[in-house]
């Protein structure tokens, strides 16, 4: 089998050509093999383009545990320079994913604009800010300085599983410092459900960070920093709380590709 493998600012993707649709799309075991780092590629995530009549094409996301997830981000803009790459788009794409369709652009330096589904707006709970994105978030904001030795593991496996959560399906959770000087970047780390770790970096997380930081005061577009490098979410407060017009901005990276026998 063919496969190719991308990044969106460290989260990283095994993509695979799937428009004949030969993929086994139920072994879930396939894909969690695959996605293994040390006995398969190695892969925060798999994701299967298809054709999709109505639309350029579809996306089907896997986390790494092997189950189909709900929207990913940093993903979805992965597979459209993936789409791009195989000439099923040029500079512009409508696909569909997990949670609903999607419009991108490509600049000519690479970055994905991808707009992102609207918000409905935000709910305090006891372990933050809940927000979804696409995907359920909450966002956690951390004293000045405090970020780099925060325990993201231990604390964000604690809210996944947590009662309240855990009975709900789970959650993602992102840790954040808040700049010191205006114009610099939130820095944020995350802890993905699915992957059950803390990733390098997460779409539909910053995404709920930079709408939360709209509560503090953050104006569009937000500048972002995780550990792989820098993102950007920009969008449209609405009177009632929503968001709208909601794009997250960034680039997505071919790293290689290959053929791994089944």
């Amino acid at each position: 089998m063919r496969f190719h493998k991308y990044q969106g600012t460290g989260n990283d993707f095994v993509m695979i050509d799937d428009r004949s649709r030969s993929f086994p799309a139920d072994d879930y075991a396939l894909v969690r093999r695959l996605c293994e780092r040390r006995r398969g590629i190695g892969a925060d995530g798999l994701i299967l383009l298809r054709t999709l009549p109505g639309y350029d094409f579809e996306m089907v996301y896997y986390n790494a545990d092997g189950y189909l997830g709900s929207m990913c981000g940093n993903g979805g803009r992965c597979t459209v320079a993936f789409a791009q790459q195989l000439g099923v788009i040029q500079d512009k794409a409508h696909f569909l994913a997990a949670d609903g369709p999607h419009e991108a652009t490509v600049d000519a330096d690479g970055t994905v604009r991808l707009r992102m589904m609207d918000v409905a707006g935000q709910q305090e709970v006891p372990d933050g800010i809940f927000l979804n994105t696409g995907s359920p978030h909450i966002v956690r904001f951390l004293p000045a300085s405090s970020l780099a030795e925060h325990n993201v593991y231990a604390e964000g496996r604690a809210i996944r599983f947590g009662e309240f959560f855990n009975a709900r399906g789970g959650t993602n959770v992102n840790f954040v410092e808040e700049p010191q000087v205006s114009g610099q970047p939130w820095q944020v780390r995350t802890y993905e459900r699915g992957v059950e770790d803390e990733t390098h970096s997460c779409g539909t997380g910053v995404t709920a960070v930079a709408l939360a930081a709209a509560r503090r005061g953050a104006l569009s577009p937000v500048p972002l920093r995780t550990i792989g490098g820098d993102l950007s979410v920009s969008f449209r407060q609405q009177p009632d709380g929503s968001f709208t017009e909601v794009y997250l901005n960034g680039p997505a990276e071919f790293v290689f590709a290959g053929d791994i026998q089944l």
